[in-house]
């Protein structure tokens, strides 16, 4: 995945990795089924705090995480070590 992606493209892309729905996702997150359509099809940019809600019940990585909140305009959270 690259950074210049949109952040919903990439929830997309990760929900449907994991098999869900989008219904299912908004269940677990608890947030609209609506709301998480609008995210994936850009008509809304989530909060950092959405990003982070969706991206944890995806089960994504951390350093993925950044990546998502990076496209959705926000700073990252989690310091990624130089390697």
């Amino acid at each position: 995945m690259t950074q210049d992606r949109p952040v919903g493209e990439l929830l997309r892309e990760w929900r449907h990795r994991r098999g869900l729905s989008q219904l299912d996702l908004a269940i677990q997150a608890d947030v609209s089924a609506r709301h998480v359509s609008f995210v994936e099809t850009g008509r809304t940019v989530p909060s950092s705090a959405m990003v982070l809600r969706l991206a944890e019940q995806l089960g994504i990585p951390l350093r993925q995480r950044n990546r998502l909140l990076v496209a959705a305009g926000h700073a990252p959270v989690v310091r990624e070590r130089s390697t």
